[in-house]
C-alpha cells in the first residue's frame, strides 16, 4: 500500500459535519512505520484538528520524532496544501528535503518538499540567545 493509499483510507474516517471537506494524511517516520490522521471538526471553531496534525500526534505518541515522507489527500479540483500551522508542525519533525505528495481523490498529484512548503520556517536556531 502506498502512502497516498494510507491517506486515502484514513480520509474516510474524517469527522467533518460542518465543512464536509474530508482530508487524510499519512506520514512515514524514519523507522519506516506509517502514521495516519484525518481532520476532525468541532462546532466550536477553530477547535478542530487538521489531518496532518493528527498524523504527527500519532507518530509522537508512538515515540517517534522524525518524518521521512508525507502524503495528504482531499476531494478537491487541485491538490490541497497543508495550512500554515501544519506546515510549521511538519517542519518541526522533518528536514527541508523531506518529500511531500499532495493529491486529489481523482488522481492529480503535486510533489513538493517540506522546505518548499515553508521557505521561511521559524526554527530553534532563531530562539537561541547569544
Amino acid at each position: 500500500m502506498s502512502l497516498i493509499d494510507d491517506a486515502r483510507a484514513v480520509r474516510e474516517n474524517a469527522h467533518v459535519p460542518y465543512s464536509r471537506f474530508k482530508v487524510g494524511a499519512a506520514i512515514r517516520a524514519a523507522s519506516g512505520r506509517v502514521y495516519v490522521g484525518c481532520n476532525v471538526e468541532n462546532v466550536a471553531y477553530p477547535e478542530g484538528t487538521c489531518a496532518e496534525a493528527g498524523a504527527i500526534c500519532a507518530m509522537v505518541a508512538a515515540g517517534e520524532t522524525e518524518i521521512a515522507e508525507v502524503a495528504v489527500i482531499a476531494d478537491s479540483p487541485v491538490p490541497v496544501s497543508p495550512c500554515g500551522g501544519c506546515r510549521q508542525k511538519l517542519a518541526e519533525f522533518g528536514a527541508a528535503a523531506v518529500p511531500v505528495t499532495l493529491a486529489t481523490t481523482d488522481g492529480k498529484t503535486l510533489k513538493t518538499t517540506i522546505g518548499e512548503l515553508l521557505p521561511g520556517v521559524f526554527d530553534a536556531e532563531q530562539m537561541s540567545r547569544v
